[in-house]
């Protein structure tokens, strides 16, 4: 149990690298759904193109559906986006790239349906059967004195072997359509992956200050609320548990003494030392009131990203490094309050 925890936790702290795993899991899972899937053509003229083609984009947007839906920083970019300005502005760039990371993850286990789908031919076959000119796969006589519907029930019952009695012209066309799915389905990943390449390789070429910064402040914003929930959890822990000690002191006060009275003192220190620990937590909210203010304001006023620093290592220390180190630190200059000034009188002694 221990492991499964320790490779939860690695898994939450790198959030990268879970999401990947969970996309190539996805892919997996849609060829083996695919392999698993009993193909059943209706072999009817009129539903054969609908399930084919269906069969072909229906799990696709399945599958596309659900990676946004396993994906935690959907609710992210979505919590980002509605949220009122505040303090802290809303940058489109930051948004963009989100919808476009999660875009990307979300699509690796659609193209691998479809790509497994092609590459198969069943469905092009359903779907297409009725369009074949039947005369190019011998026995001319198979279809003369036909009408046009009759010709269509005929092409529709290709796919299915225990319908159509001509053997070796099932065979050929069946294979002849399974070429051409095949075909495309190779165009299919030359292109998907002609455009991932596009991709690696046109991005080198933009700015990648902006690059880093969009990458950065995406980052920043998942890992600010995970911290801030976890906050939460330690406040709502710590504010629980206070509340329920703080009832029982009040309601068995008497008891409360007795067992004092005959337990131990490591055990009231390291009691005491838990109480304070619980009261640092709350770090002065005591009050629901005051919790339903706090988390209101961090949903519609967010604290502007821009942290002071007043003091370090002396009363104004801090403060003048600010202004020194500004640029490298990536502050502006108002972001410090201003500091008065004093004036300093030396004396020197000739003794």
């Amino acid at each position: 149990m221990d492991k499964f925890r320790m490779m939860f936790q690695f898994l939450q702290s790198n959030q990268e690298s879970f999401m990947n795993g969970i996309c190539g899991i996805m892919a997996l899972a849609s060829a083996q759904m695919y392999s698993a899937f009993e193909f059943s053509c209706p072999c009817m003229p009129e539903y054969n193109y609908i399930y084919g083609i269906g069969l072909l984009i229906i799990p696709s947007i399945w599958f596309f559906l659900l990676g946004f839906v396993l994906n935690n920083n959907v609710s992210v970019l979505a919590e980002e986006w509605k949220r009122p300005t505040g303090k802290r502005i809303k940058d489109p760039t930051i948004l963009r790239y989100m919808f476009c990371s999660i875009t990307q993850r979300s699509l690796i286990a659609p193209a691998v349906w479809v790509s497994v789908t092609l590459m198969d031919g069943k469905s092009f076959l359903c779907a297409f059967s009725i369009n074949l000119d039947i005369d190019k796969f011998g026995n001319y006589s198979l279809m003369t004195g036909m009408s046009e519907v009759e010709k269509m029930k005929l092409l529709a019952r290709i796919p299915c072997k225990d319908l159509f009695e001509h053997h070796e012209i099932r065979v050929a066309a069946s294979r002849y359509i399974k070429c051409i799915s095949q075909a495309c389905g190779w165009m299919f990943l030359l292109m998907m992956t002609f455009a991932a390449f596009l991709i690696r390789a046109i991005r080198p070429c933009f700015t990648q200050a902006a690059f880093l910064k969009t990458k950065y402040w995406s980052h920043y914003i998942d890992i600010e609320r995970k911290m801030f929930d976890e906050t939460c959890k330690e406040h709502a822990k710590s504010f629980a548990k206070v509340c329920i000690h703080q009832y029982f002191e009040n309601i068995s006060g008497e008891m409360r003494s007795f067992h004092n009275h005959h337990s131990s003192n490591d055990d009231t220190d390291k009691e005491e030392e838990d109480k304070r620990s619980d009261e640092e937590k709350l770090l002065g909210i005591r009050a629901q009131e005051d919790m339903n203010k706090v988390l209101w304001n961090w949903h519609t006023c967010k604290p502007a990203l821009a942290l002071r620093k007043d003091e370090m290592n002396g009363e104004y220390k801090g403060i003048l490094n600010g202004e020194a180190n500004g640029a490298a630190n990536g502050f502006v200059k108002g972001h410090t309050p201003a500091v008065e000034k004093r004036e300093w009188a030396v004396y020197y002694s000739k003794v």
